[in-house]
């Protein structure tokens, strides 16, 4: 079972996620939430596969947005009801990609 994190957890996690990025992943909606910028729309899905690749191995896949150039991404464990280190495991994993 995967559990709900409380909000010190979270916030400490987040921290954590975003010491060496140039921009941050923050808490929008009850979610873990980050936009993506890219050159052009095959750079923007190309990531997006790469990404599916990294949630179907996980077996937890992000709700997404992507128009154009942009790719949203907001991640929360459904299971648990909110964020969980399933969560934070998926972004860091984004983070690698680039």
């Amino acid at each position: 079972m995967v559990t709900k994190l409380n909000e010190t957890t979270i916030n400490q996690q987040l921290h954590t996620l975003n010491l060496d990025l140039e921009k941050s992943w923050c808490i929008q909606d009850e979610k873990l939430h980050k936009s993506f910028k890219f050159n052009n729309f095959i750079s923007a899905f190309g990531f997006m596969s790469q990404v599916a690749i990294l949630a179907e191995k996980a077996n937890h896949h992000p709700e997404w947005f992507n128009v154009y150039n942009r790719v949203d991404i907001d991640l929360t464990t459904h299971e648990a009801g909110g964020i969980s280190m399933k969560d934070f495991d998926l972004a860091q994993g984004v983070e690698a990609l680039k």
